[in-house]
């Protein structure tokens, strides 16, 4: 059974950083995209940024483009994202969601798109 577990999430203030990692286990094929997304409350989910495990592809989301990064340990089977000059509005409970099938980090980080698995989610708070 595919497990996806979050962590790094919480408390930081304006301008400052944190790395949250998702953890992935459970995988029977070769080949899958994983994602990260954020739901801040009374929004709804968005696509922060994808990457593929077979090649080196990422997408980002234009509000997170150049404070972002993601990247993959395939040995550990870990996805991680580097959250840079953090901003308020990046204020969200953070996913890591995995799929399967074939597509572009694009679509992977397209939210109204079905995804095969999710994890629990990990808080971020950028507050003074």
């Amino acid at each position: 059974q595919v497990q996806l577990v979050e962590s790094g999430g919480g408390l930081v203030q304006p301008g400052g950083s944190l790395r949250l990692s998702c953890a992935a286990s459970g995988f029977t094929k070769d080949y899958y995209v994983i994602g990260w997304f954020r739901q801040a409350p009374g929004k709804e989910r968005e696509g922060v940024s994808c990457i593929s495990t077979s090649d080196v592809k990422t997408y980002y989301a234009d509000s997170v483009k150049g404070r972002f990064t993601i990247s993959r340990d395939n040995a550990k089977n870990t996805v991680y994202l580097q959250m840079n000059s953090l901003k308020p509005e990046d204020t969200a409970v953070y996913y890591c969601a995995a799929d399967g099938r074939l597509m572009t980090v694009r679509t992977m980080c397209d939210s109204r798109f079905q995804k095969d698995y999710w994890g629990q989610g990990t808080q971020v708070t950028v507050s003074s």
